[in-house]
């Protein structure tokens, strides 16, 4: 297997990819940051001097998968359709798991894009906690999986984890339920993006009484009940007195959500 980044004489050179067929490309690349205990708390909680955190590293990292042909020499200037970055606090690891996708329809791979986003985004989760703790360390960056192209469909080797059964957080067919989203940070801090909470379950029909029933399921949820997260319910703001109705879209999120 050769290089293609060499020429005959040895030389680097960009690859011309004029005559590839141009195909839907996609690529998934992970990282992590470990830090202490503690700092890892201030995070979530919304706690450290330089402001919203995950926003922030969301935002860096998706200019910087934009701007990978400025920061690799021979990487090409692509049109990309789609970079996400998504952040999963991870206490028992005490550490903040990246994971970026990029995506395009054109003619070479979003490998690299996909892998500078993460490593961006580490480092500046890095930048905005340093303050309170310079011994965090960033590893375990790679590529996850990518398609398209002549090489096709490529998937990192998984490790094998024993099958678990949780208890189901979707109320059965035909039981009356309120539909919790949590967006921004707490997504991230909460590992949950999306839960139904039976009516039957609240004592009464306001946010309060729902708070109550989410804490009570799992006390990571005592963390909607801090005076800077907000609600909304059906879109508009709410407070804890907030009458609930079946079939509710309520929301919880922080003061920026930042995307």
């Amino acid at each position: 297997m050769s290089l293609t980044h060499l020429n005959a004489r040895g030389e680097a050179h960009m690859v011309d990819v004029g005559d590839k067929a141009e195909t839907q490309r996609e690529a998934v690349a992970s990282g992590r940051i470990v830090m202490r205990p503690d700092t890892l708390a201030l995070l979530a909680e919304g706690g450290l001097p330089k402001g919203d955190v995950l926003a922030t590293a969301r935002i860096a990292g998706i200019q910087a998968a934009k701007r990978t042909h400025e920061l690799i020499p021979l990487c090409h200037a692509l049109l990309l359709s789609k970079v996400s970055v998504d952040f999963r606090l991870d206490e028992a690891a005490s550490c903040v798991h990246v994971e970026s996708r990029c995506r395009l329809a054109g003619r070479t791979g979003v490998e690299m894009e996909a892998l500078t986003a993460v490593s961006v985004a580490c480092l500046t989760l890095y930048d905005m906690c340093k303050a309170v703790d310079k011994d965090m360390t960033i590893d375990g960056v790679c590529l996850e999986h990518k398609t398209g192209g002549k090489s096709g469909e490529w998937h990192r080797a998984a490790e094998e984890v024993p099958a678990t059964r949780e208890a189901s957080e979707t109320p059965p067919v035909g039981v009356a339920a309120i539909r919790v989203k949590f967006l921004a940070e707490l997504r991230e801090r909460l590992d949950t993006e999306e839960v139904e909470v039976p009516v039957a379950s609240l004592k009464s029909l306001d946010v309060a009484s729902l708070k109550a029933a989410l804490e009570a399921r799992d006390s990571r949820f005592a963390a909607l009940s801090a005076a800077r997260i907000l609600c909304a319910v059906d879109h508009a703001m709410a407070h804890d007195d907030t009458t609930l109705r079946e079939g509710d879209e309520v929301a919880f999120f922080p003061p920026v959500t930042g995307g």
